[in-house]
């Protein structure tokens, strides 16, 4: 597997910009409405480095983009993003096979519950992140089971009670909703895997 650092970062970069308005839609049924616009923020941040990802290689690339998205992306998302990139760009060869990226993203998955003190079950980013992380350190995924498990991982945040972050202070209210950061999550692992099919 062959990964252009650059244009896996634009793609990441194009997929936070591009769907500011349904995760600000998302966000403003059970939090402060402004995850959409500070993914549009990291996102052009990331867009704003461009050179740098062109001569960089994929450690140096998602440790960079990591570093960028913890700084720039407001609320709990961009340390919790940001520590998932750098964690598997301190994890990953420059050219990895699907085994070595399975591994290195378990390993930023493990991070950003770490990081964020939250486990699979409370309606956050984690409940998509942890399921996809597994399927892909598994020997035997597809780009369609990953494809698959990633939306019904957030769809299934639904009906969940909020236990972390603002969504939290609604109790049985946030039932009925989809996560915003689940929505993005699993909005940019399809952004994220149209770009390795590219390369593949």
């Amino acid at each position: 597997m062959r990964i252009d650092p650059a244009r896996l970062i634009d793609a990441i970069a194009d997929c936070m910009i591009e769907n500011m308005q349904e995760l600000t839609e998302l966000d403003a049924a059970i939090g402060d409405a402004d995850h959409g616009l500070n993914m549009r923020k990291g996102g052009e941040a990331l867009r704003a480095d461009m050179a740098a990802f062109k001569a960089a290689s994929l450690p140096q690339a998602l440790q960079l983009a990591g570093n960028i998205l913890a700084t720039t992306v407001g609320g709990a998302a961009g340390p919790l993003y940001g520590s998932l990139l750098m964690t598997m760009g301190k994890s990953i060869g420059p050219d990895p096979d699907l085994g070595e990226v399975g591994k290195a993203l378990v390993a930023g998955v493990e991070a950003m519950e770490r990081l964020g003190k939250v486990e699979a079950g409370q309606k956050t980013m984690l409940d998509v992140w942890k399921p996809v992380s597994r399927l892909v350190a598994r020997e035997g995924a597809t780009v369609q089971s990953v494809r698959a498990l990633a939306h019904e991982a957030a769809v299934a945040t639904i009906p969940m009670e909020a236990r972390r972050g603002r969504a939290s202070y609604l109790g049985e209210r946030s039932r009925g909703h989809m996560d915003p950061g689940a929505r993005s999550s699993e909005l940019l692992i399809l952004a994220v895997i149209d770009a390795l099919e590219f390369e593949q």
